[in-house]
């Protein structure tokens, strides 16, 4: 079934950039090292669905992002600086040093390692506090300096191979759809784009030795050890539960989210995971709505191939060039049409942020407001669960997990994004389903209760995280 035009005017209408869009990964890196302190340990339980690998969920760019003027506060936040956090422990440091000794001999341009090194250093800080405090493996095992530099290493050399294409003879993975399906393995033969006259071209030809990779598995791996499930949160969970009872039934559910964190989809599953076995398969299923730039910015590529993604171009994005306006017109045609027929087939599960982009820290108070909701992103899926005859839920998903990638309060001018990873608790909320107010005359009272209840549930996390000083 073909979608309106009046349908994809909705789709362009929204003004800002879809969630989980890559930025750019640059900068210096940070002198500062880290060793934690403190008590407290165990991870979450791991679901059957993850098996145990190591890929990149995070990006880097080769364009500056955009300039943002520094605020006199912003030098001295946490989330923007290191400065305060203590040195390394020797095993720490050593393996550290000797990532960074390999990575520089490894790439394929200098000028990536000056942006990849703070990378580096900010992992390894992390689960430097994380071994520290006692938070072990899902199996038990501790966490390790040796472990850090695996998942680094590993995490680069697939955002080298995949992103850039360096050494692969079969150059940059591509995204050949705007709905792309997570790469899982060949599952016992049950996927045909691991054969080799498979649908997807083969697979097989372009991972070679990494064929069996769970690509979605890896970034689960990658980001769990840096996340203090111990004393994370999961609120509303017989709201997850009663979501999943609606799949099996083949209905679809829509999580309307607040989005903090570019492991936003790590965050879901691992926290997921720990509800129960069916709920961590919920959030392997879901669908993440975000834009083109995460199947071509490099260290998001192989992030992204582990994820069930509909890509879909801003209208800023759109319009930025006229010459390629049209393209990207039809391609959002052709990912509502993709969604549709998904939500048609029924049993679709989908995360998305009206709001467009992530919650950003004031840096006058300190505080994380949630960005408010764009109406005719709601405005949009509600039509295409109608449109597709099939019951749609609509819930309201309330995240907290800035501290685990705090974004820079600013961006220096031609340098671009640091990126950050931090060891810390993380939480979710899944509020109750949002009844269906406003009618087609008041559409905007679905959205707004829809960001209330978002809102209510962000400050009972952080109230329950002992984050109180979010609190806007």
């Amino acid at each position: 079934m073909r979608i309106a035009p009046a349908v994809l005017s909705v789709a362009l209408a929204v003004s800002s950039s879809f969630p989980l869009a890559a930025h750019a990964f640059v900068g210096p890196s940070s002198s500062s090292l880290c060793s934690g302190g403190g008590s407290g340990s165990g991870s979450g339980s791991r679901r059957t669905t993850t098996k145990t690998s190591t890929v990149p969920p995070l990006s880097i760019a080769t364009e500056p992002a955009a300039t943002e003027t520094a605020s006199p506060s912003s030098s001295s936040s946490s989330s923007s600086s290191s400065s305060h956090r203590p040195a390394l422990d020797p095993e720490f440091q050593s393996a550290r040093d000797a990532s960074v000794a390999k990575l520089s001999s490894s790439l394929p341009s200098p000028s990536l390692e000056r942006p990849l090194v703070h990378f580096v250093d900010e992992y390894f800080r992390a689960l430097c506090e994380a071994s520290a405090n006692g938070s072990k493996n899902p199996d038990g095992s501790d966490i390790t300096a040796s472990q850090a530099s695996r998942m680094m290493l590993t995490t680069l050399g697939y955002g080298i191979k995949y992103g850039l294409g360096a050494g692969n003879p079969r150059g940059k993975f591509v995204f050949e759809d705007v709905r792309h399906t997570a790469l899982r393995g060949p599952r016992d033969g049950a996927d045909d784009r691991y054969r080799a006259d498979g649908v997807g071209g083969g697979y097989v030809d372009m991972l070679g030795t990494d064929v069996d990779v769970d690509f979605y598995a890896a970034g689960c791996d990658f980001f769990r050890p840096a996340m203090d499930l111990s004393r994370s949160l999961v609120l509303g969970r017989e709201n997850l539960v009663r979501a999943r009872a609606q799949l099996d039934a083949g209905e679809n559910v829509v999580f309307l989210a607040n989005h903090q964190s570019e492991a936003d989809p790590q965050v879901v599953s691992c926290l997921f995971e720990t509800v129960s076995p069916d709920i961590g398969d919920l959030a392997a299923e879901l669908t993440y709505v975000a834009g083109h730039k995460v199947t071509t910015d490099p260290l998001a590529v192989p992030f992204s191939m582990g994820r069930n993604l509909l890509c879909i171009h801003s209208k800023k994005h759109i319009d930025a060039d006229p010459a390629t306006k049209p393209g990207k017109s039809r391609q959002n045609m052709s990912a509502m049409n993709s969604m549709l027929l998904g939500m048609k087939d029924g049993g679709m599960s989908i995360w998305v942020a009206p709001s467009g982009g992530r919650d950003r820290r004031d840096v006058s108070t300190g505080k994380i407001p949630i960005a408010p909701f764009d109406q005719k992103t709601v405005d949009m899926f509600r039509l295409m669960g109608n449109k597709s005859r099939v019951p749609t839920h609509f819930y309201p998903m309330s995240m907290v997990s800035y501290d685990l990638c705090p974004p820079p309060d600013f961006v220096e001018a031609g340098v671009g994004e640091l990126r950050n990873v931090r060891y810390t608790p993380i939480g979710i909320a899944i509020g109750d389903e949002v009844p269906n107010v406003g009618g087609a005359e008041a559409r905007h009272l679905f959205t707004e209760h829809a960001e209330k209840e978002c809102v209510e549930g962000y400050v009972r996390l952080l109230r329950g995280l002992d984050m109180e000083r979010y609190i806007p």
